[in-house]
């Protein structure tokens, strides 16, 4: 009776060791199956990279993104963005996409972040000017130019001041393509601007036939308002300063002369006396 025991003991033992094995052994193969891979390789920028660098294997650099979030344009080779120039800054690990990089003949520095169909234009200024300093790489602002109103035109001779662009973008201050991280201003004798063909022509008669100034607007704001031009002698007239007459129907009130009065001798008894008597007042008339 005692062996019968031992021997189911023991099978019952054998049967339990056996699924215990079987169970390890099967997490020992599901460990050792190689997951696909859930990433793949991205170029990105291997330090902060300013506007019109160069890219190359020594400021890029390829790191593992997530393969189920793909973006538009980016890259998982560095053969495939070297030489190019980025028309964007760059933060360091910011992915280096198709929409960032020039053109792959525009070359590098300011002359590869100027669109396709406009120029960049350089023009002197000051301190006034570039409106103390603020006046900075990626800011907008609107031109406004002053002269003389040519001969044989309405008010010939008189200064004028015109609003020629509006939101231009500032692509550099001095040789500074790079604002300053703290918004600093930059004391500068030139600003280039990014305009079309035919702005760059009214800019550069402008700036050299008249006196430029630089007004500078909100990023955000691009609307156009077109203001009216101002004529000199509109501020300076001083017709704010003397009392307008009252406006009547169009026709002017005339206000007659008074007539001489009547001269009246009076006889009383052996006294003479002259006595005056005033003639009424005509009203005004009108014509």
């Amino acid at each position: 009776m005692n062996t019968n025991r031992l021997l189911i003991g023991l099978v019952i033992a054998l049967v339990i060791a056996f699924l215990l094995s079987s169970f390890v052994y099967k997490q020992f193969q599901k460990a050792s199956i190689v997951k696909p891979s859930t990433s793949q390789p991205i170029v990105v920028a291997a330090v902060p990279l300013q506007l019109g660098t160069r890219l190359d294997a020594s400021n890029v650099r390829v790191i593992q993104w997530p393969a189920g979030q793909q973006m538009a344009g980016m890259f998982s080779r560095v053969e495939d963005v070297a030489n190019r120039a980025i028309i964007t800054p760059l933060a360091e690990n910011e992915p280096v996409l198709e929409a960032k990089l020039s053109p792959k003949e525009a070359g590098a520095g300011l002359s590869s972040t100027i669109p396709e169909g406009m120029r960049a234009l350089s023009v002197a200024v000051n301190e006034v000017v570039g409106v103390a300093g603020f006046v900075i790489p990626g800011t907008n602002v609107d031109v406004l130019v002053t002269g003389r109103v040519s001969s044989g035109t309405r008010g010939a001779g008189d200064n004028i001041t015109r609003t020629i662009l509006e939101n231009v973008k500032v692509l550099a201050a001095g040789q500074k393509i790079e604002q300053d991280r703290e918004g600093k201003p930059q004391t500068v004798a030139v600003i280039t601007l990014l305009v079309s063909p035919d702005d760059a022509t009214k800019l550069t008669m402008a700036s050299t036939q008249g006196r430029i100034q630089l007004a500078l607007r909100n990023t955000i704001d691009t609307k156009k308002n077109d203001p009216p031009a101002v004529l000199e002698a509109s501020l300076f007239s001083g017709e704010g300063a003397i009392t307008k007459p009252t406006k009547t129907s169009g026709k002017k009130a005339v206000v007659r002369p008074s007539a001489p009065p009547y001269v009246i001798e009076v006889i009383t008894g052996n006294k003479r006396e002259n006595k005056s008597f005033p003639t009424s007042t005509a009203n005004p008339t009108e014509h």
